[in-house]
């Protein structure tokens, strides 16, 4: 009997929460805007978080509530243009933007200072002593930033990862997941920049990597514009000051400043070879 009464009194319980619940939510209940559906319906769907929201929903609900509608990088102009018509506002325009490595550490420049047989992730290896490679500045190797590319643009490429200029939407995911952050993401232009960020002195710059900024300054002397100013024996690009003349790219005694379309041929050239052992 009393098996039976407690049964009751579950049941009764479940059901008048039940019913409140139901209450609860007729009351409280938001209705949403239908231009959230149709802005979401429009954007890509990556979810990079290039927006600056957490994904394209959190995105299309913002946009409903007055942000711009050119925020979304992967889809660019076309989807600009959908989701404003959606809106019924111009879409106004949308800088196209590529992820650069600013890194030539190929194995053709470097070599790896001790053996590595850890977790195959460019985070753990850098746990180790900064990485394997003789640059603890450059890239680390294990593809963390492939893993993240939802796009496929970038692939590893004898110790040094390659962007796809024609794949890249640049959402900047595999700027994040580089540990050393050596991907950046700019305006796509054909203004040089500097595959370097090692900031060591000029003679341990090269013991590491063959290819390395050494900090000489003659970009700095030769551009008229002063765009480019030497920090921490590493050249730096103001590109809101740089006309593009190029004339740094002639004077880098290493090549360390190129022109980023012409960035995987450069690195094209050092191709193939198979990773070297530990320096002895």
């Amino acid at each position: 009997m009393s098996i039976a009464i407690a049964v009751v009194i579950v049941t009764v319980t479940g059901l008048l929460g039940a019913a409140i619940l139901v209450v609860a939510a007729q009351f409280m209940h938001v209705e949403e805007d239908e231009r959230v559906g149709l802005v979401a319906a429009e954007l890509p769907g990556a979810n990079c978080g290039a927006c600056g929201y957490a994904g394209c929903a959190d995105y299309a609900k913002a946009v409903v509530e007055g942000a711009p509608v050119n925020k979304c990088v992967p889809g660019g102009a076309a989807t600009a243009a959908a989701v404003a018509a959606v809106m019924g506002v111009e879409a106004g325009e949308v800088a196209v933007r590529k992820a650069v490595v600013a890194c030539q550490g190929s194995y053709v420049h470097t070599t790896n200072k001790y053996d590595y047989e850890g977790i195959k992730t460019c985070a753990a290896c850098n746990t180790l002593y900064n990485g394997r490679a003789a640059c603890q500045y450059g890239c680390l190797g294990y593809g963390d930033c492939a893993v993240k590319c939802k796009f496929g643009a970038i692939t590893i490429s004898n110790g040094v990862a390659v962007i796809d200029k024609e794949k890249c939407t640049g959402c900047g995911a595999c700027a994040s997941a580089c540990p050393n952050n050596i991907i950046w993401v700019l305006p796509e232009s054909d203004k040089p920049v500097v595959l370097c960020a090692n900031k060591e002195r000029g003679a341990l710059t090269r013991k590491g990597c063959s290819a390395g900024c050494i900090g000489c300054m003659k970009c700095e002397k030769t551009c008229q514009q002063g765009a480019i100013k030497v920090v921490d024996n590493v050249a730096s690009i103001d590109h809101e000051k740089c006309t593009g003349c190029r004339e740094c790219v002639e004077v880098c005694p290493v090549k360390a400043i190129t022109i980023p379309k012409n960035i995987e041929e450069a690195i094209a050239a050092t191709l193939p070879k198979e990773e070297p052992k530990a320096a002895e």
